[in-house]
């Protein structure tokens, strides 16, 4: 396309000319894609999976209660609750409701949407509650009294913006918002980070500390640990360079490390995880590694880093946490978990297994309780066994709490993993779930590639439904950009190296149709944000490999993308397209400017949400307008409200994805 933009007016988010032309092409997309009774069929049927009352209500320990956001159809906005572990282990466990969200909605005649809240240590009888107009990333915060059930009157209260806040002690908090002009970053987040006390009027707020503006974001937290309580400031400089400062009562001191390492300070340790390898105290360590050292030591100039982790060709670190006496693992095996526990004695470090995952599956730790005990909740499942909630304590049995109900009947389908080998001969490793009979079948690909987001293998009742019950293949690609290798998995795939992401999966797509799984005419792929943007280099660029494309709140538009919403905290992913030789780059697979007339595209779908204040609806609305215009196989939906996640509630969860299986099943069948 020419340097000139002609649908730039539809980056008018809000804007009545720019709202008819999606509510026509709305009207488009739904007259021929709900039609018929398999839309209805697949709506009705994803949407009991997601209100189903079986599904597990997955927890919070704080001090002696177990907390919960839960949604089903009598309650689509949610209730926040709590109970206690003796009515957990129960099948239907006394809920004490602390906040009914459909509710308050109703009484105030506002679209909320959840969005969490940050509870006071110890004590936890405050909260502070964010909430969502249509599931934006910007929030209202207000104070709440979870005893009282009710919100504090005439307590911490901030409008509406990308809020950064959190308790100090009952009195005392930071914040950061939108204080005025110049106080947002250039990526739309808070560039100050101050301390507010009770009572006093937000523009008094005691200055901690300033960012610059092409930051990405500053923050400041308090950590309460009883022994050890300390107060840091945090300054993202991008996505993946962080300057850590220790706040005294004599000012900010910044901690002696690599800006991009990631660290957290537990009790009296200091944990590093090297992005990219890391000369210290005389000894080389790989990106990957997880090191510790005594924080008081650290501070006194010691340098003497003990590796509680090392990585090798097949094995990464995914994540860790804490239990009050251990550092628990998360480790990633060709990207099937291992979890173990780590304990610090006379002895220095040892370690033992806390138990695995089911076959092609994985199991995540979802709950410690790091202030009381050694207690930890691990959620297990695979792509044909539904999640299992356990709890243990380090060293002790193991009890299964909550076991979710299947969705599907996994009988006679088959997992595998294979490895594609891309362009440049690595090996990229990809799963197929593939029922009885399906052969050469309709295939949906997923795939994101970005942000060292790791996709392992898990039980989705939407897609059991909606496609592997119906007879569809699914694979999901583990390509680079992703950390399913650690984090030089993904780092050898950033700006002028992007393009091994997209190589990567359409080697998997080839490898794909080389072992007879399916046809070209028959795969389909299935992409968000990031992701999205995968598909639209996809369909752009490796059309003939597919029958259909499903691109949803997508970036396309990468000459613009860092100007829109928080478009310019990701530079550090694809790079500065005011840059000319990042341009150069960029350009060469930017979707909005490599589609073109007379070029055959397959079948695609777009879909994205007026309120999504992350991703600018914007880069869906012009791609699907060039495309209509250039006269392609093209659909959209945007959803008026929803956020980047696309749904407000169930109800449009339900109705979106079944959009986008009606889409595929008619193009793929």
């Amino acid at each position: 396309m020419s340097d000139e933009d002609p649908y730039l007016w539809l980056e008018d988010v809000t804007g009545d000319e720019a709202l008819d032309w999606v509510r026509t092409r709305n009207a488009e997309a739904l007259d021929v894609l709900t039609s018929g009774d398999r839309f209805a069929a697949l709506r009705d049927e994803i949407r009991e999976v997601l209100d189903a009352g079986g599904r597990i209500p997955y927890v919070t320990r704080r001090g002696p209660k177990l907390y919960n956001f839960w949604q089903d159809a009598e309650h689509p906005r949610g209730l926040w609750r709590r109970t206690t572990l003796e009515e957990y282990r129960k099948a239907e466990p006394e809920w004490e409701v602390l906040l009914d969200v459909d509710a308050l909605a109703e009484a105030e005649d506002e679209n909320w949407v959840w969005k969490g809240a940050a509870v006071l240590r110890p004590g936890h009888r405050l909260g502070l509650v964010q909430l969502s107009r249509g599931g934006a990333d910007a929030t209202e915060v207000r104070e709440f009294d979870l005893d009282a059930h009710e919100f504090v009157e005439g307590g911490y209260f901030l409008a509406e913006a990308k809020n950064r806040i959190g308790w100090i002690d009952a009195d005392r908090v930071y914040v950061g918002t939108d204080f005025g002009p110049d106080t947002l970053t250039t990526s739309g987040y808070p560039r100050l980070a101050k301390e507010w006390r009770r009572g006093t009027p937000l523009e008094t707020a005691e200055p901690v500390f300033e960012g610059k503006p092409d930051d990405v974001a500053v923050s400041a937290f308090h950590d309460p640990t009883p022994g050890f309580e300390r107060d840091f400031v945090h300054r993202s400089i991008d996505f993946y360079r962080t300057e850590v400062y220790l706040r005294t009562p004599s000012g900010t001191q910044k901690l002696d490390l690599p800006d991009d390492v990631e660290t957290s300070v537990e009790r009296e340790w200091l944990f590093v995880e090297p992005r990219t390898p890391w000369t210290v105290g005389g000894v080389e360590h790989p990106a990957g590694a997880l090191l510790v050292i005594g924080f008081d030591a650290f501070l006194a100039g010691e340098r003497d880093f003990t590796a509680l982790f090392t990585p090798d060709a097949h094995t990464s670190l995914e994540y860790y946490t804490f239990t009050r006496n251990h550092v628990l693992l998360a480790k990633l095996r060709d990207v099937k978990s291992e979890l173990v526990a780590l304990t610090h004695g006379a002895d220095g470090w040892t370690e033992a297994p806390l138990g695995g995952a089911p076959d092609f599956g994985s199991a995540d730790l979802v709950g410690t309780d790091p202030d009381e005990s050694d207690e930890y909740l691990v959620d297990s499942s695979s792509y044909l066994q539904p999640s299992t909630l356990s709890r243990g304590e380090v060293g002790g049995d193991v009890e299964v709490l909550k076991q979710a109900p299947a969705f599907f009947d996994a009988a006679g389908i088959e997992v595998a993993q294979y490895f594609a080998t891309s362009e440049d001969g690595t090996k990229i490793p990809y799963f197929v779930v593939r029922p009885p009979g399906a052969e050469n079948g309709p295939t949906l690909l997923n795939g994101y590639g970005g942000f060292e987001v790791s996709l392992t293998p898990a039980y989705s009742g939407v897609i059991g439904r909606g496609w592997v019950a119906r007879g569809g293949t699914y694979v999901v690609a583990n390509i680079r950009g992703g950390g399913e290798y650690g984090p030089q998995w993904h780092s050898l795939a950033v700006k002028e190296n992007r393009h091994k992401v997209y190589e990567d999966f359409s080697a998997v797509a080839r490898d794909l149709v080389t072992r007879g799984i399916t046809t070209a005419a028959r795969l389909g792929i299935l992409g968000g944000s990031n992701g999205g943007l995968l598909m639209g280099v996809m369909l752009t660029r490796y059309p003939s490999l597919f029958g259909a494309v499903v691109s949803q709140v997508p970036l396309l538009d990468m000459k613009r993308y860092h100007l829109l919403l928080a478009g310019a905290s990701w530079m550090a992913e694809w790079g500065d397209p005011d840059v000319p030789a990042e341009w150069e780059v960029i350009a060469k697979y930017s979707p909005y400017h490599n589609v073109h007339k007379g070029q055959t595209y397959p079948p695609t779908l777009f879909t994205t949400s007026t309120r999504d204040d992350r991703v600018h609806p914007g880069h869906a609305r012009k791609m699907m307008a060039l495309m209509q215009e250039q006269g392609h196989d093209v659909r959209y939906y945007e959803n008026i409200e929803g956020g980047h996640g696309g749904a407000a509630d169930n109800a449009q969860l339900a109705f979106k994805w079944a959009l986008v299986f009606e889409f595929l099943w008619s193009r793929l069948s």
